[in-house]
């Protein structure tokens, strides 16, 4: 799983982002007092697998415009991008996105001759937990997404369900300038997202690449961190870092399974030009 134009979209809004199934809601939630919306540029680099278990990378630089909206329902943030359904003081429910980019199988030697990969979105609902907070400015949370695949390649199709637990460590300091978190998480896939990136079908079998018939299950398991910087009212820099391993997979034995490690990194910025001067009311 890889990313488009969406998941850039979303690394730049949120300041966040993954290989594999790619998740905005990643850094820690903003302090009080924040515009309603901003407008401006943001850029950077991404590099990551693949996709699962490929021993081949993507890496592509990053130059888009940035649009931040601090909505009541519609958000576009460091907390993702959806819409929040309810929220309390220790559980929120929104509809979120993820996406990755699309990944040519002329470019990926274990998939040469195999259809390409095309760029997935992602959409559905994640309810988040507070678990306990340690003081004002940290805290430990339980993420639960559940979302619907479909892959945009001349035209759009359903490409199954994923769900993927995570425990996220978050803090911010005092001043507001720094944002941290660490995340700890699993991904898992019913029968149809499994089969779309392990999948051999026979008429794609070859000596070293024999038929297999994908199952549902464990896709992999991934801790990262996340780290942003506000360098003045306009300049944010951040990074991330994510750790994963494919071996502890339902799919590890299919021949298009080459790594059981893998990382993803990434750095950019984003420039705010433009900003409202009505703040957001969270």
């Amino acid at each position: 799983m890889n990313k488009t134009l969406l998941a850039l979209t979303g690394l730049l809004c949120s300041l966040s982002a993954s290989a594999q199934i790619i998740d905005s809601a990643a850094a820690p939630s903003e302090p009080p007092g924040r515009p309603l919306w901003e407008l401006g540029l943001g850029g950077g680099v991404v590099s990551a697998p693949s996709y699962p278990g490929a021993a081949d990378r993507e890496t592509r630089p990053l130059a888009l415009p940035v649009f931040i909206y601090r909505g009541k329902v519609l958000r576009a943030d460091q907390s993702g991008i959806g819409a929040r359904i309810f929220r309390t003081e220790n559980t929120e429910l929104d509809v979120g996105l993820a996406a990755s980019l699309p990944a040519k199988s002329d470019d990926v030697a274990a998939r040469a001759g195999m259809p390409d990969l095309g760029a997935l979105g992602e959409f559905g609902p994640r309810l988040k937990v507070r678990l306990a907070r340690f003081d004002a400015y940290s805290g430990l949370r339980a993420d639960l997404p559940l979302r619907a695949v479909f892959e945009v390649r001349s035209g759009v199709r359903h490409q199954g369900y994923t769900f993927e637990p995570r425990l996220v460590y978050e803090r911010r300091s005092a001043d507001g300038k720094w944002l941290f978190d660490t995340q700890l998480s699993a991904v898992a896939g019913d029968g149809k997202i499994n089969r779309y990136f392990y999948e051999v079908a026979p008429q794609y079998a070859s000596a070293d690449r024999p038929a297999y018939a994908a199952k549902s299950g464990l896709i992999l398991v991934r801790v990262g961190a996340f780290a942003s910087r506000q360098v003045n009212p306009d300049l944010r820099v951040f990074g991330f870092v994510r750790a994963e391993n494919y071996g502890v997979g339902a799919n590890d034995n299919s021949p298009l399974h080459r790594k059981d490690n893998g990382v993803s990194a990434g750095l950019g910025l984003s420039w705010t030009i433009w900003r409202s001067a009505t703040l957001a009311r969270d």
